[in-house]
C-alpha cells in the first residue's frame, strides 16, 4: 500500500525527463535549421556575385605570387610543413577525388532538382568527366616535361655524381635519382579545383532564386562544398608556403588557371559542350510584345 506512490511518481519524473528531452531536441533541431537555411543562403549570395568571383581569381593569384614570402615568417616545424602530414596525405593526395564525390553530388541534385530530365543531368555530370580527363592529362604532361629536361644522379657523401642513362626508367631500375624540372601537381590540381567549385557553386544562388526546392540535404550537401572550397584554399596556401620551388609552383597554378579558362571560360559556352554551369536549368522571361 505504500510503495504504489512512490512508484506512480518515478514514473512521473521519467515521463517529464523524456518530455523535456523531447522539446531540446526539438530545440536543437530548430537552431540546427535555422543555421543550416541561413548559412546556405549567405554562401550561395557570396559565391553567386560576379563581383566577388573576380576578386576571387585575384586572391588565388596572389596566394600563389606572394604566399612563398610567408616562409619567413611562419614555423618551419609545423605539422603542415610535412610532407607525411594528415591533410597532405588524405585530401591533397586525393583532391580530384574529394572534388568529385562532394561535387558530383551538389550537380546532380541542383540539376535533377530543375529539370527531372535525366539526360540534362547527365550532361551537366560531364563536366567533372571532362575535368578528370584534364587532371589524368596534366598529370601525364608534367612527367613528360620532367623527363625531357632531367638527368640521372647518384646521391654520394661528396655531392652528386652525374650518370648518363637516358631515361628516369634506367635511372631508378640502377638505384640513382632522376631531377627534372618539376611542375607543381599538386598547385595545379588545388588551382584548378578552386577554380572549378567555385563556378559549379555560383549556381546555387540563382537556383534559390528562382523558388527551386531547396531542403535540407540540398542545403546541407551546398554547405559541405563551401567547407572543401575553403579546405582547398587553406593547404593551396600551405603548399606554396612549404613545397616545391618557386617557379614549379607558379607554373603549376598558371596550368590550371589556363585549364579553367580553356573549359569553363570558353569551350563550356559552345553549344557542342557539356554546357556551362546552370545552362538550361532555369526558364527565361518572356520578352513581351506589342500589338498593333
Amino acid at each position: 500500500m505504500e510503495r504504489g506512490p512512490v512508484v506512480g511518481a518515478g514514473l512521473g519524473a521519467g515521463a517529464r525527463m523524456r518530455v523535456l528531452l523531447g522539446c531540446l531536441v526539438k530545440v536543437l533541431l530548430w537552431v540546427a535549421s535555422a543555421l543550416l537555411y541561413f548559412g546556405s543562403e549567405q554562401a550561395a549570395r557570396l559565391l553567386g556575385s560576379p563581383c566577388l568571383r573576380r576578386l576571387y581569381h585575384a586572391w588565388l593569384a596572389a596566394v600563389v605570387i606572394f604566399g612563398p614570402l610567408l616562409q619567413f615568417h611562419v614555423n618551419p616545424r609545423t605539422i603542415f610543413a610535412s610532407h607525411g602530414n594528415f591533410f597532405n596525405i588524405k585530401f591533397v593526395n586525393s583532391a580530384w577525388g574529394w572534388t568529385c564525390t562532394f561535387l558530383g553530388g551538389f550537380v546532380l541534385l541542383v540539376v535533377f532538382l530543375a529539370t527531372r530530365r535525366v539526360a540534362v543531368t547527365a550532361r551537366h555530370l560531364s563536366r567533372l568527366v571532362v575535368g578528370a580527363a584534364v587532371w589524368r592529362g596534366a598529370g601525364r604532361a608534367f612527367l613528360l616535361i620532367e623527363d625531357l629536361t632531367g638527368s640521372c644522379f647518384e646521391p654520394l657523401p661528396q655531392g652528386l655524381l652525374l650518370h648518363e642513362l637516358p631515361d628516369r626508367r634506367s635511372c631508378l631500375a640502377a638505384g640513382h635519382q632522376w631531377r627534372g624540372y618539376t611542375v607543381s601537381s599538386h598547385t595545379f590540381l588545388l588551382t584548378f579545383c578552386c577554380l572549378l567549385m567555385a563556378e559549379e557553386a555560383a549556381v546555387f544562388a540563382k537556383y534559390l532564386a528562382h523558388g527551386l526546392p531547396a531542403g535540407a540535404p540540398l542545403r546541407l550537401v551546398f554547405l559541405l562544398n563551401v567547407l572543401l572550397l575553403g579546405l582547398w584554399n587553406f593547404l593551396l596556401l600551405c603548399t606554396v608556403i612549404y613545397f616545391h620551388q618557386y617557379t614549379h609552383k607558379v607554373v603549376g597554378a598558371a596550368v590550371g588557371t589556363f585549364a579553367w579558362y580553356l573549359t569553363y571560360g570558353s569551350w563550356y559556352h559552345q553549344p557542342w559542350s557539356p554546357g556551362s554551369p546552370g545552362h538550361g536549368l532555369f526558364p527565361r522571361p518572356h520578352s513581351s510584345r506589342k500589338h498593333n
